[in-house]
């Protein structure tokens, strides 16, 4: 994508098609570095969420997908994989200028592990039987692996692709439909998953990708037409989708972020220490939530640390050098 093209998503993909929003609300991207319009989304309202769920539940219930053999549906994932990765020049590079990820990661976590993450599954879905006996005290148990159903995918902008590959790969193998509904602040990379979808062929209502707010997206959490919710996001509001999901007793997967405290000791290694933050606390512009922040009991180790040579100064990394803030900075201090 160069610079100069703006990507308008007017729509959502919804039962295999494209699907005009119910609502006129609309999402502006900005590019990370420059701050310049990159393109416009559109954001939908609970009734949207509530159409791609009925989507997503037709096609668990009345269509072939959840009645597929494992290697039908290894077949389909693969060839997903294949348009993902035929996308994967444009895909990091529109990932970057969203979210301000360095280029080289974008690959990796936005193409590589994404790519691979299908066919993963696809492969395991493949070997693993449909039906297993199991010996047991009083004879034999027959174990047979279903669907889980309907499932809602809610994923952040940090590392938009591939944390959303989590969820969709594994319930993909296991004959569930999805809902994906992915962060505005990388409104527009989530657009590749259904044009890979089509590309494959997968049946319609089986990957479903709606873009809304927050407050809309409660809908998918609480809809009837869904049997589980697997979300990662902030510690707040996981709380309130774990709290609902409870209520409902739905089944839910909360992966919830924060910045951890590494504690630096007196005797601590100050060599290593440098060496592991710059990996620990520096990736992905510090925008991951494994982040690790040094704290130092009453800076002691601060103290040593620049006063190590009097005629050399302290070892420190260059990801350390002051720069203005980010967007994307900005973003993931306003949502948390």
């Amino acid at each position: 994508m160069s610079e100069t093209t703006l990507l308008d998503r007017p729509r959502f993909f919804i039962d295999g098609g494209w699907c005009e929003p119910e609502g006129t609300e609309r999402h502006v991207a900005l590019d990370a570095a420059t701050e310049e319009v990159i393109g416009t989304a559109a954001l939908g309202s609970p009734a949207d969420i509530a159409a791609a769920a009925r989507a997503a539940r037709a096609a668990l219930d009345d269509g072939p997908w959840s009645r597929t053999t494992g290697a039908e549906r290894a077949a389909a994932m693969r060839r997903v994989a294949a348009a993902l990765e035929a996308r994967g020049a444009a895909t990091a590079e529109l990932v970057s200028r969203e979210n301000g990820m360095p280029i080289g990661l974008s690959r990796l976590t936005d193409v590589g592990l994404p790519v691979n993450a299908l066919r993963y599954y696809a492969d395991l879905t493949e070997a693993l039987p449909l039906e297993e006996v199991r010996p047991s005290a009083n004879g034999a148990t027959l174990v047979r692996r279903e669907p889980v159903g309907v499932v809602g995918a809610i994923t952040p902008w940090n590392y938009p692709q591939a944390l959303a590959m989590d969820k969709i790969a594994p319930a993909l193998a296991a004959g569930c439909t999805v809902v994906l509904k992915p962060s505005p602040e990388t409104a527009l990379d989530s657009y590749i998953f259904a044009e890979a979808a089509m590309e494959a062929e997968l049946p319609p209502g089986v990957l479903n990708v709606v873009l809304a707010s927050r407050e809309a997206s409660a809908a998918l959490v609480s809809s009837p037409d869904v049997d589980k919710i697997a979300f990662t996001g902030s510690t707040a509001a996981g709380r309130v989708i774990g709290a609902e999901c409870g209520r409902l007793i739905r089944r839910c997967t909360l992966e919830l972020g924060g910045r951890s405290a590494a504690i630096v000791l007196d005797d601590a290694d100050l060599d290593v220490l440098v060496g592991g933050l710059t990996g620990a606390a520096f990736r992905n512009n510090a925008q991951t939530c494994t982040t690790q922040a040094a704290s130092s009991p009453r800076g002691i180790a601060t103290a040593r640390w620049w006063r190590r040579s009097p005629s050399s100064p302290a070892p420190r990394s260059s990801a350390t050098r002051s720069t203005r803030p980010r967007p994307a900075d900005r973003w993931r201090r306003r949502r948390t």
